[in-house]
């Protein structure tokens, strides 16, 4: 058996799942003897596979044999929702094919259901989001009254209930909103103008910002303050350098692991308007995407509710 600093040790996982460990240390054990590999290739292939089981663990899966290509695909995605980067998502995926053809190769699988799994270059198009819990906690993290949080509060819920892009909030003017309606006009790629509704407690975030938050700010300089809805503590227009920042301090205040960047509030505000039943072209059309190919990225993180929805009215679901 390998080393024991490369082993995995079996109490990270239930004991139920303490088959799986004992399996990929007989892997890591023929990559260490048999295939001679350097360590840190061992060592890399080790922590993805540690991971990959713990998430079997959590899925209640004990044995390999019991583990369907759909749970290696949502390993894989959960593993970019966590922040990982396209190049170490493709590496796990290889770690657990060359598990997987080990596993078939000594005959403890019958077949290899990780050998058809697209190539890793497909994660590139797989956008993060965070978990609706995880927006819950984000928006609640600008806690005090101050203007700065009241600001900051409108910005956060505005993009999660809108989509916009981070330029676009930067360039949003407050005559682009009608409050009365409950609708933005603004401005997208390619200068298209488009019309999104927004929710109504974003509606009252960017309200309580304009009455009690921004005339305090604005008083910070001796200028004007610029057309555009939301400035900096320096009554400036905001940079979409600045508005990133901001967003990534209230992530980590709000104890988010992820890699949490403005992106990832549009992608959220669009897995999860799809995960309750909008329409696709709908979705489209409020994330201003020419294209819907692009918009149906979004889809593939609700293959569980698109395989219910199957069940239940496919003939032979």
């Amino acid at each position: 058996m390998a080393d024991n600093k490369i082993k995995i040790p079996v109490d990270t996982v239930s004991e139920k799942s303490h088959s799986l460990v004992i399996l990929v240390n007989e892997f890591i054990n023929y990559l260490l003897v048999e295939r001679s590999l350097a360590l840190n290739s061992i060592e890399a292939y080790k922590n993805d596979l540690k991971r990959f089981i713990g998430f079997l663990d959590g899925k209640k899966i004990s044995d390999f044999s019991s583990c369907p290509r759909d749970v290696i695909v949502d390993f894989l995605l959960s593993e970019k929702n966590r922040g990982s980067s396209t190049l170490s998502v493709s590496r796990a995926l290889v770690s657990i094919k060359m598990l997987f053809r080990f596993l078939v190769m000594d005959r403890y699988l019958k077949e290899d259901v990780s050998e058809i799994i697209e190539s890793p270059r497909i994660w590139r198009a797989l956008p993060a989001v965070m978990s609706e819990k995880e927006v819950t906690k984000l928006l609640a993290s600008p806690g005090k009254d101050t203007p700065n949080d009241l600001r900051d509060k409108a910005i956060l819920e505005l993009m999660y209930a809108t989509g916009l892009r981070i330029s676009e909030v930067v360039n949003l003017k407050i005559s682009d909103i009608n409050f009365e309606i409950g609708i933005l006009r603004c401005k997208g790629k390619g200068n298209k103008e488009r019309i999104d509704p927004i929710g109504q407690k974003a509606l009252d975030a960017v309200k309580r910002y304009i009455e009690k938050s921004r005339p305090q700010i604005a008083l910070s300089s001796s200028n004007l303050p610029p057309p555009e809805l939301f400035i900096t503590r320096f009554g400036a227009k905001f940079t979409r350098q600045g508005l990133w920042k901001i967003i990534k301090s209230y992530a980590k205040k709000a104890g988010i692991k992820k890699n949490i960047t403005p992106h990832t509030l549009r992608h959220s505000f669009a897995t999860h308007l799809l995960a309750n039943g909008a329409d696709l072209r709908v979705v489209q059309e409020m994330l201003g995407h020419a294209d819907i190919s692009t918009t149906q990225n979004y889809v593939h993180v609700d293959r569980e509710r698109l395989k219910s929805i199957h069940k239940k009215f496919h003939p032979r679901g």
